[in-house]
């Protein structure tokens, strides 16, 4: 796999959906036609994240069916829908095993093999906290998940529930939010706990290229005791979870990706703990609500740590980017996450600049028609993007100078090159609400260039330039609020 590949979401459900609507009979993932999943890599991606493919509980299913927030969603967002169409969770997982909406476990190789075929890999979920409130180990084995303190019970009630044979176990949660009451609470301070997961997760790595963890950093000791080590008796173990786990699936899978959905700052923890990528939510943050003074001292961080960094302005947890951001900053948003370094990420949707965000807890998404210019810019990104200079060069960040005196409009102004030989690729994006004039200088403009054109993927303009000036000047810009160049270098 390249360096700084790129991910797509989808989510089964609604992507068996859609084929099936598309061809008119119920598919598989073995049955959906093989250009459908070639389609995926002519656009340069390099990883599918299929998704939600797992067994969904009876339970979580009953639950999303009557809890009255997600009802009201469903009736705003999906107004026909059907007590069918609720499926539940797809993180309360009653087995990791093929849900049958999808197919038979079968397919899960087969797609595997098919998509590396066409030069892709396949990433599935992995949820290390918590398992289905209905999941056969409830039973079996119930003391791999959390009892709490008769104490705790008394002062909280609602974190805990009776299994079929009058267990009192503890519902998953983070420190944050109330229980989710679909799911059990995995004990990772339990070595039999630890080793179960670690064998399903030796049997994901049979099926598929990674994982993308759920909320990895539940499995932390410091964040398990955080959260539950006042209110049980379990001992701590003294080793990482992810220390114990990562190594062992990577004995037996070396190139086997893991990807840490993480939160609250412990991005480098994970990487240390061997993690291949850790989610960037403090660029997402910084993107969504900051300047781009603040953006550009994000990326000023080590190389190594944005080489690990999964960059997204977009996924099924976050509302979509052009209402969070509005359209045109979406895009020059999209712009910065697509062309900097570290995991590509993007979401279903994203590319078509869709508005609706369809709760996961449906098999089904309401029909929405593509926005043109977000479709557009989307597909001059990709192609921009789906080449050795961006994946396999090297990346440096400039730094805009003032186009003339007391002109500070170059402060919204980022920059940054790709070389590769004597291939050159230059991202400039005004990520402002102003109108932006900026001088970039341009490092490294191969030896002995007395001209040049830069291209622009997005207009299609050409810029003739002297070798000389760009050397003793800069590139001159001048950009519209969220107006960007991606300008590849015709020597």
């Amino acid at each position: 796999m390249r360096r700084h590949p790129r991910l797509l979401e989808l989510n089964a459900f609604f992507y068996i959906s859609r084929m099936s609507e598309k061809y008119g009979r119920k598919l598989t993932l073995s049955t959906i036609p093989p250009e459908e999943w070639r389609s995926f890599a002519e656009q340069g991606f390099d990883y599918l994240w299929l998704m939600g493919v797992w067994k969904r509980s009876p339970f979580s299913r009953e639950h999303a069916q009557k809890q009255p927030d997600l009802r009201r969603a469903y009736d705003m967002i999906l107004p026909d829908w059907k007590k069918e169409d609720v499926t539940g969770s797809p993180y309360a997982i009653l087995g990791y095993e093929l849900d049958p909406y999808l197919g038979v476990m079968d397919e899960l190789l087969q797609l595997k093999m098919k998509l590396n075929g066409m030069g892709l890999g396949l990433i599935l979920d992995f949820v290390p906290n918590h398992l289905a409130a209905d999941h056969p180990w409830t039973v079996q084995y119930p003391h791999r998940f959390v009892s709490c303190r008769k104490e705790t019970l008394k002062d909280h009630p609602d974190w805990a529930f009776t299994t079929a044979k009058g267990t009192k176990l503890a519902h998953g949660r983070d420190p944050y939010f109330s229980p989710w009451i679909d799911t059990v609470q995995n004990n990772f301070w339990c070595m039999e706990t630890r080793q179960a997961l670690l064998e399903e997760l030796l049997m994901i790595s049979k099926l598929a290229d990674g994982v993308r963890c759920d909320m990895a950093m539940l499995a932390l000791n410091d964040v398990f005791r955080r959260v539950w080590g006042e209110h049980i008796t379990t001992r701590p173990l003294l080793t990482e979870f992810w220390a114990d786990v990562i190594p062992k699936v990577k004995y037996f899978a070396p190139h086997f990706s893991f990807i840490a959905e993480v939160y609250w700052g412990m991005e480098w923890e994970l990487q240390q703990l061997g993690f291949d990528y850790t989610y960037d939510k403090r660029l997402y943050d910084r993107l969504s609500i900051d300047s781009s003074i603040s953006v550009r001292d994000h990326l000023k961080a080590e190389g190594f740590f944005q080489d690990l960094s999964l960059r997204f302005i977009e996924n099924h947890d976050e509302e979509r980017a052009s209402v969070v951001f509005g359209r045109k900053k979406s895009q020059a948003a999209g712009i910065i996450a697509g062309t900097i370094r570290g995991l590509r990420f993007f979401h279903d949707g994203q590319l078509e600049g869709r508005r609706i965000r369809t709760p996961i807890h449906l098999r089904r998404e309401p029909k929405e028609a593509a926005d043109p210019a977000t479709a557009d810019l989307y597909q001059r990104l990709l192609r921009f993007t789906h080449s050795t200079v961006v994946h396999d060069g090297n990346w440096t960040l400039l730094t805009g100078e003032s186009a003339w005196e007391m002109n500070e409009t170059y402060l919204g102004v980022l920059a940054w090159l790709w070389s590769y030989g004597r291939n050159r690729k230059l991202i400039i994006v005004n990520y402002s609400m102003l109108r932006s004039q900026a001088l970039v200088r341009i490092p490294e403009i191969p030896a002995g260039t007395s001209f040049l054109q830069l291209r622009d993927a997005l207009t299609d303009i050409v810029y003739d330039r002297s070798g000389k000036e760009l050397d003793e000047k800069g590139f001159y810009v001048d950009l519209l609020p969220w107006q960007a160049h991606l300008l590849d270098f015709v020597v």
